[in-house]
Parts: C-alpha cells; structure tokens; sequence
C-alpha cells in the first residue's frame, strides 16, 4: 500500500499567532501518528505572516518530543540560506535526541524575496548555483569520518549518524542531481505541478544506485481538502486560494478563513493562474478525493504521496487528513488496478 506523509507549514490563521499555529502542528501530527502516516515534514519559509515554521529544525524538535514513532523532518530546509556544517549539527543533534525518526529534505531555493535571503546569510555568494556542491558537503559531513588528519572540520553530533537525505524540487534540476547522487526526490507538484511529469522521467531514466537507495523513490506533493460534501470541501479550498493570489499579488498574509464567493476577490486572470497551479489538489467529499487520488497514483506511479491542506479551521483539518487516511488502501488499490 502506497505510504501517505504529511507535508506542514505550520499556518498561522488570522486573527490567530505562531504559538497557537505550533499547538496545532502537534495535535497533527500526533493524530496523523496514529491513523498511519508514514512522515511529518516542515517547510521553511521566511519573512511569510501566514507560515510559522521560519525555524524548521527547532519545530521539528518540538513535534518529535510529543510524537513516538512518526518519521519527522523537513520539506524541505533551502540549503542556499545556510552553511552545510549547520545544517549538519541541526540535523544531527535531532537523529541523536530521536534516532531513526528523522529525514532531512533539501531545497535549492530561497524560501523567501532575495532582501530576506540576503538578511539570512548576509553574503548570498553563488547562492543556488552552489547548491550540488553544499549538498555534498553535507552528506559528507553526516557520513563516517574519514581515517587520518584529512578531515579537519566535522558535525559534531552529526558525523557517522547517516540521516536520510532528499531532494526536493519543482523542476528538472534537482531531479536530474538527485538521481546522479542516488537520492530519494520529492516533487513540489501541490503549487508547481508544471515539469512534474519531466522530472519524474528524468529522475527515473537517469537515477544511479548508490549506499543511500539502490532503486528510484519519488515522492509527490498534492494538495487534500477532504470533507463530507463537495461543497463544504470546496468552501474550506478557497482559504488556500486566497493566500496563493495574496502571495503572487507580493502581499503575503496570515491564512485567511473561507469564502462563499472567490469571483469578488480576484481577477479572472488570478483564478486561471491558482487552478493552474493547484490542479494537484484533491478537494470534495470521500468519494471525489478517492477518484482524485486514484488519478494522481496511478499516472505518476509515486512509491509516496505528501499531503498538504492549508484549511482554516482546525478540526476541519484534522477531518480532512482523517478521511485521506480511510481511502489509502483502496485508492492504492484502484490505482494500481489501471497501471
């Protein structure tokens, strides 16, 4: 049965802080424990009203110390804004305070505008250019050390501690470079669906064994707005459709609650743009999420699906996941019955 995960951003509602958006991350992911997901993944984002997970590895920190068994990590930590050394110890004091529960995802862009990049690392030097380079500093520094005085800088925790390592993207690029290095990928198709399909053939087609993973492993992103109705799905859909127009509009904010109407709110040209870049969201009642994510499994052939819902209301979420969790086994099913 396909693995579902879930892929958090740790939304702060309006009217709402981060405190109350952390409390609500918890009780998530200690739900999603128990109905059987496989991964609880943070995204770092910065200089962003409406997303509280600026300081991923600390949140990661505190939802692995309220949860027992659920793998927790980041989707994905944007290697451009840190020195691999850092990221290294983060990471590696977190595989030692929770051994074999963590994985550590990576992005090649900024999270944020190039003034806040700017204000993280002070000097953005070759920035993303640099990003094969870091990732390999990295892995190099959470593997085993190397005999003799060669290696003089090291994790420490973080060497010998081996956490797993993938590459997140929305194009061809970090498809290409994750399957060179023999890396699990993860593919951002819940807001950038567009090369999906091309880099998931690109990371198949040119993918080399290696000590991490000896067969491809892609992992992809949809959007799941799960409620009884359609109608009721659809009204919980348009918090995320407004925050999506407001951050492409330059004005990021908190997530808004739900409308009855989105026609007064944006421009014909903005609704195109947030149904094309949301076409992977699977949004209605049990049965119209079921027949969407038998769609996605069985014409990506993803081995993992990340869900995503940015809704509102808490409960309302929580339902959401709960329903993705009921149609696992039986979306799987379908969808491997058409492939």
């Amino acid at each position: 049965m396909i693995p579902f995960s879930v892929l958090d951003l740790a939304p702060i509602n309006q009217g709402s802080d981060a405190a109350q958006a952390f409390r609500n991350s918890l009780d998530l992911a200690q739900h999603t424990e128990r109905w059987n997901y496989r991964r609880f993944w943070l995204a770092e984002h910065h200089n962003m009203p409406g997303i509280a997970s600026a300081a991923t590895a600390v949140v990661i920190g505190y939802i692995a110390g309220g949860t027992k068994t659920i793998r927790l990590g980041s989707g994905g930590i944007m290697l451009p804004n840190h020195a691999p050394l850092v990221i290294a110890e983060q990471f590696g004091t977190l595989e030692s305070l929770y051994e074999g529960r963590i994985d550590l995802g990576l992005g090649r862009a900024p999270g944020t505008d190039q003034r806040t990049a700017r204000a993280l690392r002070r000097n953005l030097g070759e920035g993303a250019e640099s990003f094969p380079r870091d990732v390999v500093e990295l892995i190099a520094l959470l593997g085993p050390m190397q005999p003799g005085p060669g290696q003089a800088v090291r994790a420490v925790p973080g060497a010998g501690l081996r956490v797993p390592v993938w590459l997140l993207g929305s194009s061809t690029y970090s498809a290409q470079l994750a399957a060179t290095l023999g890396l699990p990928f993860a593919f951002a198709s819940h807001f950038a669906p567009g090369e999906l399909f091309n880099a998931l053939n690109v990371y198949r087609s040119r993918f080399q064994p290696s000590q991490f993973l000896q067969a491809p492993y892609a992992m992809v992103g949809v959007n799941v707005f799960a409620a009884d109705t359609d109608a009721e799905a659809q009204h919980l859909f348009t918090s995320l459709e407004q925050q999506f127009i407001s951050l492409r509009r330059g004005s990021p904010g908190p997530l808004p609650p739900p409308v009855d109407d989105m026609d007064w709110l944006s421009s014909p040209t903005e609704r195109s743009m947030v149904k094309e870049s949301l076409a992977y969201s699977a949004v209605g009642s049990p049965a119209t999420v079921e027949s969407a994510l038998v769609r996605i499994i069985a014409e990506t052939r993803a081995d993992e699906l990340i869900l995503t819902a940015q809704i509102y209301d808490h409960k309302a979420r929580l339902r959401s996941f709960e329903i993705a969790a009921e149609l696992r086994a039986e979306a799987a099913a379908l969808a491997a019955s058409i492939t």
